[in-house]
């Protein structure tokens, strides 16, 4: 156990004196005063994990230190010293939230076995508190990659909002990642230390997803053998997270627009009504003004969901995010795997950026992911890594009888028929198209064009000029370079 930081607050200079030098023999930080004044003034100055103090001091007595310990930091242990007749005063330093007493006279080893005790709480405290950062450093928006301009935006309102209680309604395709924005916003909110409770509404049907949100009473339905709390009260304090919320049937909105506007419910089959605490947040790919519009979906809950939108755009809206996220994603995926790749070939950069990817981010990891596992260790992954068909064009098959990717990236956008002219000028010519292309998906940025290109930005800038190539951020990126 690592050694406490120790404020000793005892007016007898040989007491003093003989705790100070039996607490430091064992290896903790002891700073020793005289009076509850100066204990004060020490707890104000520097953080302690423990406060040991003498209920009768002069000045100010023990409680007060107590009290401005607490006040200080919660989390700072106290432990009191009284004498034989002063019991029901320690007991009440005990409800003020000291950790123990102690009466006197004590031998020291009874001290030393109660610091133990707060040790071993302190230690734990560091622990949950490593945990939790770690938790945070995993969630606090470094998991939701982006680079594009959307993106930032969007980022942005999801640390606005997190620190808030308000309903959020996270829209967007499929894949684009409305789970990992939920997780974001619950870490970062003040409601993390309790639970983030998840519900597949589109998995389950209407008398299993009441069940299931609110819970039942013994004998509510064939198969009810006992009561069962639903995900509304374990989520209590804590945030619940409703996927494919667009798919609830209409009985189930009514149920839930009712806990929005009053917090309360009932479990099926049950009369008493239970009241809750909870930060929602859903989700969902369907437009839910056009189910508005067509009656699907109730307007008044629409409005109560719809009071933080965040909208994530697909990756096809993000080109300039494509390859931060292939190259996050193959770090990753290599260090589980044991691999050692070299990055991407231009031919696998080339379908990445020409590839409309349906299924969005998940689509891309699950790409990369499957790369890793078919790729050479120490060469570049290549196309037909990315594929991982037999009949993928780059191993010999037709594109009619591979995957999207591949059909996709070599049939989209077809060029028209060009003249004939010298293989040299033909590559010239695609070179600089290309060129002109990626600048044009990252909004002018080399910076960010030469990492998707696989260029240095000098190789990049004299590229662009050999070509004639013009850009909106060139004059600045060009002093900077």
């Amino acid at each position: 156990m690592k050694g406490l930081k120790i404020l000793l607050v005892d007016d007898e200079p040989l007491m003093r004196l003989s705790m100070v030098d039996a607490l430091e023999t064992v290896g903790h930080d002891v700073e020793a005063v005289a009076s509850g004044a100066e204990g004060i003034d020490a707890i104000r100055k520097r953080p302690f994990d423990l406060v040991i103090t003498d209920l009768r001091l002069p000045g100010a007595d023990g409680l007060t230190v107590l009290t401005a310990a607490k006040e200080q930091s919660p989390h700072t242990e106290v432990v009191v010293i009284t004498a034989h007749g002063s019991v029901e005063t320690a007991v009440g330093a005990m409800k003020l939230g000291a950790f123990d007493y102690i009466t006197k006279p004590f031998q020291m080893d009874e001290l030393l076995l109660i610091v133990d005790r707060v040790g071993r709480v302190v230690t734990l405290h560091r622990e949950n508190q490593d945990l939790k950062q770690a938790l945070e450093n995993k969630f606090s928006f470094g998991g939701i990659l982006g680079a594009n301009n959307q993106m930032r935006a969007v980022l942005e309102k999801i640390k606005l909002v997190a620190g808030t209680d308000s309903t959020t309604l996270i829209l967007g395709e499929s894949g684009t990642g409305k789970e990992l924005v939920a997780n974001a916003i619950h870490q970062n909110s003040p409601r993390s230390h309790y639970p983030l409770i998840k519900v597949s509404c589109a998995a389950l049907p209407e008398t299993l997803l009441e069940a299931e949100l609110f819970g039942h009473e013994k004998g509510a339905f064939t198969g009810a053998l006992r009561q069962r709390r639903g995900r509304f009260e374990l989520a209590h304090k804590g945030t619940l997270f409703l996927d494919e919320v667009g798919e609830i049937s209409p009985v189930i909105q009514v149920k839930l627009l009712r806990v929005l506007q009053e917090r309360q419910f009932e479990r099926v089959g049950g009369n008493d009504t239970i009241h809750v605490d909870v930060r929602l947040v859903c989700a969902t790919q369907k437009d839910l003004r056009k189910e508005v519009a067509q009656g699907r979906f109730r307007e008044d809950l629409y409005y109560r969901l719809n009071v933080v939108p965040v909208v994530i755009p697909p990756l096809r809206q993000r080109q300039e995010d494509i390859m931060i996220i292939a190259e996050h994603v193959l770090k990753t995926c290599s260090g589980k795997m044991n691999k050692v790749l070299k990055g991407f070939s231009p031919a696998a950069r080339e379908l990445f950026l020409r590839y409309s990817f349906p299924g969005n981010v998940r689509e891309l990891e699950n790409m990369v992911e499957r790369a890793v596992a078919l790729g050479r260790d120490r060469e570049a992954i290549q196309p037909s890594d990315l594929c991982g068909f037999q009949s993928c064009p780059y191993t010999g098959g037709k594109p009619q009888d591979s995957c999207g990717f591949c059909s996709e990236g070599l049939t989209e956008q077809k060029r028209e028929e060009r003249p004939l002219t010298s293989l040299a000028t033909a590559r010239e010519q695609f070179e600089r198209e290309y060129i002109v292309s990626v600048l044009g998906r990252v909004e002018g940025s080399r910076t960010t064009a030469s990492k998707i290109l696989g260029l240095s930005r000098k190789a990049l800038w004299e590229k662009c000029k050999r070509y004639g190539i013009p850009s909106e951020r060139n004059g600045q990126e060009d002093e900077e370079e």
